[in-house]
């Protein structure tokens, strides 16, 4: 590639995507131009159980994954640090919002992935899912989880 270095997964994969993935448009250059790196629609709020498997995916494309920021008020059982493949991670509670996660690399790099609510309708969560990882995608978190009703939850 010329001097960057982007990681796409296929088109029409957010079609198969189910809770507890992650689907993501990671640019790793200091110019990424979108307002979010991925989506990520966890199964539960319990971050104990949901964290270490998005660590994990992370770690395979980014490189070691130091940080992690999140709503203290948005997560069950939240610890300051986990350990994920022999490595300790340290949790962050910032008022973020519980529509984002941020992902620290290194201690150098700072990735925002909008978090899909567990309780959200398939559809709402692949539609959302698919606005945070397009390139070109100028809205926030909150804006694309009202957009496509993915904070609702689904009807019976």
């Amino acid at each position: 590639m010329t001097g960057s270095d982007h990681r796409h997964l296929p088109s029409g994969v957010h079609q198969t995507v189910r809770p507890g993935q992650a689907l993501l448009r990671l640019e790793t250059t200091a110019s990424r131009e979108g307002v979010l790196d991925g989506a990520w629609w966890p199964r539960s709020r319990d971050i104990a159980v949901e964290l270490p498997a998005l660590v994990s995916a992370l770690t395979r494309y980014l490189g070691p994954v130091t940080r992690v920021g999140l709503d203290t008020a948005a997560w069950q059982r939240l610890p300051t640090r986990i350990v994920v493949d022999d490595r300790v991670v340290r949790i962050d509670s910032f008022p973020v919002s519980d529509d984002t996660v941020l992902i620290t690399r290194d201690d150098q790099d700072l990735f925002s992935l909008l978090v899909v609510p567990p309780n959200a309708s398939p559809e709402a969560a692949h539609a959302a899912m698919a606005q945070a990882v397009r390139a070109d995608n100028v809205s926030q978190a909150e804006q694309i989880l009202i957009d496509t009703g993915s904070g609702q939850q689904p009807s019976d």
